[in-house]
């Protein structure tokens, strides 16, 4: 630390234990890395929190029209949400 300190300015901010959505939990084995809380933001967010879950996954043949349906006045929400999900895939490649 102190060779990167000399050249950047730098503050200790302790043991990590949360990080770009990412908990962090020291084991004498090792570390317990978890996304549980990240997850259940994107639930929160998106509204479904009170929904049950579904054993099935959605049915990936369906073909999704732009014809119909209403847009979204502000599209912001679903950018974050499909972002957020993006992200979460991308850390954890075996729920992609």
């Amino acid at each position: 630390m102190a060779p990167l300190a000399s050249e950047f300015a730098m503050k200790d901010l302790g043991p990590l234990c949360y990080f770009l959505g990412i908990a962090v939990t020291r084991h004498v084995g090792g570390l317990f890395l978890s996304q549980s809380i990240f997850s259940s933001d994107i639930i929160a967010r998106a509204g479904m929190a009170s929904c049950k879950p579904s054993a099935t996954p959605v049915d990936t043949k369906q073909k999704l029209s732009t014809l119909v349906g209403t847009p979204y006045d502000d599209p912001t929400l679903y950018r974050s949400l499909a972002g957020a999900l993006q992200y979460l895939t991308f850390t954890r490649p075996d729920i992609s």
